[in-house]
This record gives C-alpha cells, sequence and structure tokens, in this order.
C-alpha cells in the first residue's frame, strides 16, 4: 500500500496524536440498532427475491417446460448470489468491520480495493465456467428436451453478468461493513424494481419490444446488475462514503487479501453446500415427472426469499459484531449474534407456519395445473414447520462471518448436506413417495439450525478485552 493510505508516523519529539474516539456502533443498544439496520436490508432483499418471484412468474406464462427449466438453473443463479452477497460478501464485510472496530479506518479502505478485485476475479471465473459446462450440469440434474434448452436459454444470458453480481455485493458487502446500511439497501431496491421491468419487457415483448422469451427475462439481471455496479463503483469512488475506493493509490498487499479470504473463502462452502443440496433434491424430485419438478421448483423458490429474510437480520449483525471483535469486546459480539439470530426464527417461523397450513398463498401465483400446485404444497406441508430454525442458522452464520469465525457454521451446513444425500439415496432405494423427500427436506434444515446453534455455543471468539 502507498504512504497515502495509512497514517502517518509521529515525528520524533511530537505529540502523539490524540486517539480515535471509540465508533458509536460500540456502545448503541444493540435490539434497537439491528431493527434499524435490518429494515432497510430486509426491503432491499425482499425486493431481490420477489425481482426473482416476477422472473418465474413470466417465465410460468412460457408453459410447464419453461417453469421446469427454471427449476435446472435456479440453484446455479441462487449459488452465485449467495457466494457474492452471503459468503464472501460476508467476509468483506468483516474484515472491514474489524479495522473500524479497532481504529484503523486507513486499513478499511485498502480492504475495499482488495476486495473489489477478489469480486473481478471470481466473478470471471464463475461466468466461464457456467457458460462452458452450463448444458452438461442442467441435464446431469435430470434436464431433457424442451427443459433443458429452456434452462440454457436463459443461463447463456444471465451469468454473461456474473461479474456485475458479484461487484454489486461486493460494494454492498464494503459500505455495511462501515455501517451504513442506507446506501446498498436503497441501490439493491432499485436494482431489483430495474430488473423486472428490464426483464418483463424484454422477455414478454411488452410495447414495440421483441419477445425474447427466457433470454430476455435473464437480460433485465444483467442490465439492472451493470447498472446498479457501475452507480456504487462511483460511489466509493466519491469521498462520500466512509470508505473510499482509491484503486490507483492503493498497492495489493496479501496480508490484505487473506484478511478477506481467511473468512470469505471457508464461508463460501456454505452455499456451496445448500446448493449441492438443492441440486440432490431437484435430481430425486425429477424422477416423478416434470410436474413434480415444476412443483418442487416453486416451493424451493421461496428458500429465495428465506434467505434474503435471514441475511438482512444476519447481516444487519455483522458490523456490530465485527467490531465487537475489532475492539475486544467479546461478550458484546456474542449478545448481537444471539440477538438477531432469535429475530430470524421468529420472522421465518411465522412464515413456514402461514405455507404449511395455507400453501396456495405462495403456490397459486406460478401455475394453475392442479398436479404441479399439490406437489408444492405437500413441500410446505412438510418444510414449513423448519423454516424458523433454518433462519437461525442462517442469521448465525453471518453473525460468525463478522466475528472471523465461519467454520463452525459450514460444519453444520455439512450435517445438513450428508443427511440429504445419505437419506435421499436410501429413499431413492426404497424408490419412496414424493412426501418422504419432502420431509427429508425440513429433518435437513432443523438439523442445520439446530448444529449452527451448537457451534456457536462452543466456538470461542476470543478473550474479551473491553
Amino acid at each position: 500500500m502507498t504512504s497515502a493510505a495509512l497514517p502517518a508516523s509521529t515525528p520524533p519529539g511530537a505529540a502523539a496524536p490524540a486517539a480515535r474516539p471509540p465508533d458509536p456502533l460500540l456502545s448503541a443498544p444493540l435490539l434497537p440498532t439491528l431493527l434499524r439496520f435490518a429494515g432497510p436490508n430486509m426491503l432491499a432483499m425482499v425486493a431481490t427475491a420477489l425481482a426473482a418471484v416476477a422472473e418465474t412468474a413470466y417465465v410460468g406464462s412460457f408453459g410447464t417446460s419453461a417453469l421446469a427449466g427454471m427449476a435446472l438453473v435456479f440453484p446455479m443463479v441462487m449459488l452465485q448470489g449467495m457466494l457474492s452477497a452471503g459468503a464472501m460478501g460476508g467476509g468483506v464485510s468483516s474484515a472491514v468491520s474489524r479495522a473500524f472496530g479497532a481504529g484503523d479506518p486507513a486499513r478499511a479502505s485498502a480492504l475495499a480495493v482488495h476486495a473489489m478485485w477478489i469480486g473481478v476475479s471470481v466473478g470471471t471465473v464463475y461466468m466461464t465456467l457456467m457458460l462452458l459446462f452450463r448444458a452438461p450440469l442442467f441435464a446431469a440434474l435430470g434436464g431433457k428436451g424442451e427443459a433443458l434448452a429452456q434452462a440454457v436459454a436463459y443461463a447463456d444470458v444471465a451469468f454473461l453478468g456474473s461479474i456485475f453480481i458479484w461487484l454489486v455485493n461486493t460494494f454492498s458487502s464494503v459500505i455495511r461493513g462501515s455501517g451504513n446500511m442506507k446506501v446498498p439497501s436503497a441501490t439493491l431496491l432499485i436494482v431489483a424494481v430495474s430488473q423486472v421491468l428490464i426483464g418483463g419487457a424484454l422477455g414478454l415483448g411488452w410495447g414495440p419490444l421483441p419477445r425474447l422469451g427466457m433470454a430476455g427475462v435473464a437480460a433485465g439481471q444483467v442490465v439492472a446488475n451493470g447498472l446498479g455496479a457501475s452507480f456504487m463503483l462511483y460511489y466509493l469512488m466519491s469521498g462520500r462514503a466512509r470508505v473510499r475506493l482509491d484503486v490507483r493509490g492503493t498497492r495489493l498487499q496479501w496480508p490484505l487479501a487473506r484478511d478477506i479470504l481467511r473468512v470469505g473463502a471457508v464461508a463460501c462452502l456454505s452455499p456451496l453446500q445448500t446448493v449441492a443440496t438443492i441440486l440432490i433434491l431437484t435430481r430425486l424430485v425429477s424422477h416423478f415427472g416434470t410436474d413434480a419438478l415444476a412443483g418442487y421448483g416453486i416451493g424451493t423458490r421461496l428458500e429465495f426469499l428465506l434467505v434474503p429474510i435471514a441475511f438482512a437480520v444476519g447481516v444487519a449483525s455483522v458490523p456490530l459484531v465485527g467490531m465487537a471483535i475489532g475492539a475486544g469486546k467479546v461478550a458484546r459480539a456474542r449478545q448481537a449474534a444471539w440477538t438477531a439470530s432469535f429475530i430470524a426464527f421468529a420472522l421465518l417461523g411465522t412464515l413456514g407456519l402461514v405455507l404449511a397450513v395455507a400453501p396456495g398463498v405462495w403456490t397459486h401465483h406460478f401455475s394453475t395445473d392442479p398436479a404441479v400446485l399439490a406437489s408444492a404444497a405437500l413441500y410446505f406441508h412438510w418444510a414449513g414447520p423448519c423454516y424458523g430454525l433454518f433462519g437461525l442458522g442462517l442469521s448465525l452464520y453471518f453473525s460468525s462471518l463478522g466475528a472471523g469465525k465461519a467454520f463452525g457454521p459450514v460444519m453444520a451446513g455439512t450435517v445438513r448436506l450428508v443427511l440429504v444425500a445419505a437419506g435421499g439415496a436410501l429413499l431413492a432405494w426404497l424408490q419412496s413417495p414424493p412426501w418422504t423427500i419432502f420431509a427429508l427436506v425440513a429433518l435437513a434444515m432443523a438439523a442445520y439450525g439446530l448444529a449452527t446453534v451448537a457451534a456457536v455455543r462452543w466456538t470461542s471468539w476470543g478473550v474479551e478485552r473491553g
């Protein structure tokens, strides 16, 4: 890093500079602050999820084959969001917030530059892999015929914008790590609205525009995120944020990149496990036919709404946890984590119970086919009651990223994956009916939540110094 990026040393004989005042977040009341942070995040994340829901509604108008094709490609779209916003993004927010907690804003700004280049690099790799291997991957998941063709048509456009999605989520994580939730939330809200409008216009052919089908729906995501990434880049370089993105004046250094990657890289295993779980279940359900697969796709689409809700609460705890850890206030960090987790438990638990009792509240927005609706309802009857524990685990996962302790929650994800893989293999061998697979989904969600609680409870977050 150049000398401009670090505080100047004190000349011999000169008075030492005054100590920086502690960050206000180190003493702010936890519950009101969490709710204040979670509100904008939740609005933005729910809007992002609803944009995906709108995409599904658009795709549903193309027919059952298109809906089944979306079920094939959706896990990889979901994976990209979870990797960039949740896992690596959590590592970015953790490093930035710990730097602020330790009273070192210059380090936070240098970390932002490293985060940007990590986002560009990983986004490029993800785009390349998906464009090269999309067809074999979707075929391995059980896609064939028209459903496979529709999945490929969507993927060919959607993954061209991988770098934009990585940058939007990376810049959002940098800003959140400084304790600012409003700017990234407002930006993501506008991105979501733009995605719905552009995707609908191009996919359905509104007005004089041509009807591009799946490719047009995917183009909405690419254009909207490209605009969002451009705005956030401008905002961080303008000097209006607590973090200043000085790309030319910051020399890349491995220790700074390592500070992000030691949390973010480990955390990336969690969304990989989540998507591997969904892929295994998708493959199992595909044996029961297109109607069952389409119904399951409607059910799992809600998981894209559950994750943002838990994300909104969990990521609100990251600057509180990270700054407390940086300042040596371990007890406060843990209190913030548990408070956020119980908020997530209450929100997702309530939503899950409603859908278990009245699945039509969700399913009737996507299809009128009785067989498809019956499959989706069966999914919610089993999985819905366990959404609370799932949200509890997800929130604690994000809080653990703030503390720089991702290993335990990642291992909890391994428990879920092993249960689904081993249980799914057994159910397939026994040729069990569909309800047994959805019961396995519920069991795996509950196990994940409880295992994460145990991991956080028994993992040391450091020594109290505050």
